[in-house]
């Protein structure tokens, strides 16, 4: 049995339905297609910073179409935080928290189904890999499935291009899925997607703060007059 397929093949002789965490990056790409080949039921969900985003929802339907899903959009749980202290906008202290935990027990409420699947490899970073050292790539205390997990990225972009599986546009314009109001992606998406730029300022009013602090601190500067 291949190592790369070991997680995905023996999960599925646990469980014959899963939920899918996909998020339009190459690595959620690859765990949707292996858990659609290998189990009886997929279902999937997308966590949005601001919905609606058409790169984002490109890709979403896309896999939709392909796989004849119908993917459970909602709002990221690191949303609720950026709402409340105030990433880009005021602060807004009556917005509650959210647990990842809280965001699960939704899911396997709404879809009848206990295991979820993700795209975390242990090649990601030290955090990953001590993470699913500790758990394994099946972690029935959890209830989470990484089929992925002993994928590196060449042998991601190997399964993509084998299969005819599409990198996102967000991937080829910010290197990885969109996850964050960092002033480099916004300067990007701002240049690529004007209109969902216009749908993140009006989310989060202050976000071209952070671009212009970006231009004037990398941009050229001149030399003092003698």
């Amino acid at each position: 049995m291949s190592l790369l397929l070991q997680p995905a093949l023996t999960a599925a002789a646990l469980t014959d339905s899963v939920i899918v965490g996909f998020s339009g990056g190459k690595d959620s790409v690859v765990t949707l297609d292996l858990c659609a080949r290998h189990f009886k039921r997929v279902e999937a969900y997308f966590l949005y910073y601001v919905p609606g985003l058409s790169f984002q929802e490109k890709m979403l339907r896309w896999a939709e179409r392909r796989y004849g899903l119908s993917i459970c959009r909602l709002p990221h749980f690191e949303l609720a935080d950026m709402l409340k202290f105030g990433s880009f906008r005021p602060v807004d202290l009556s917005v509650p928290t959210v647990e990842i935990t809280e965001l699960y027990a939704h899911l396997r409420a709404h879809f009848g189904i206990h295991w979820i699947a993700g795209g975390e490899r242990i090649a990601d970073s030290i955090w990953r890999r001590a993470m699913l050292k500790k758990s394994g790539t099946i972690d029935r205390k959890r209830g989470r499935i990484y089929p992925v997990a002993h994928f590196t990225k060449p042998a991601i972009m190997a399964y993509l291009k084998m299969n005819r599986l599409p990198m996102s546009e967000e991937s080829r314009v910010l290197g990885f899925s969109f996850r964050s109001l960092q002033p480099a992606d916004m300067l990007k998406i701002r240049q690529h997607y004007p209109a969902d730029f216009a749908k993140i300022k009006a989310m989060f009013p202050l976000v071209e703060a952070g671009i212009k602090h970006l231009e004037w601190y990398e941009r050229p500067q001149q030399a003092p007059a003698v």
